[in-house]
């Protein structure tokens, strides 16, 4: 065996770009925590909620995730494509298993400002309040949204 081994050029062409985005700036200190979401087949998911402190990032790994965010129709995404949130005071209505036969996996990768939780539940008050800015499925955002 050689002390040189040909390399591999591979590399080359190994990425695959699945998305892209220009998240919000990001305040000095932010912290960076990535996790999978595992849910059983038929689960509705998280209930209604934001990410107050920044932006996240996710991608499914298997199955099938129902996703809406606030001003946006809601869209199901399959095993192998990517999705995005900005956080701050958006709400995030569904991250459902969109199926009843399979479970979903999804992997997100949440930024946060210093001293702000991760994740906050969506009180009833406030969905009733702002109920207008909720997209019913198969509807496009109104203009200027």
């Amino acid at each position: 065996m050689s002390n040189n081994p040909e390399r591999s050029t591979v590399w080359q062409t190994a990425l695959t770009v699945i998305q892209t985005a220009t998240p919000p700036a990001l305040p000095e200190g932010a912290e960076v925590m990535t996790v999978v979401i595992e849910y059983p087949p038929g689960d509705p998911g998280a209930p209604p909620h934001r990410h107050p402190g920044g932006p996240a990032f996710g991608y499914v790994l298997e199955g099938e995730i129902v996703f809406e965010l606030e001003g946006e129709a809601p869209r199901v995404l399959k095993a192998g494509e990517a999705f995005w949130e900005p956080g701050g005071d958006v709400i995030h209505y569904q991250d459902a298993n969109n199926r009843t036969d399979i479970p979903l996996r999804f992997l997100v990768t949440m930024l946060c400002a210093p001293g702000q939780p991760m994740l906050v539940l969506v009180d009833e008050d406030e969905l009733v309040a702002r109920h207008g800015r909720r997209v019913p499925a198969g509807a496009t955002a109104p203009t200027g949204s």
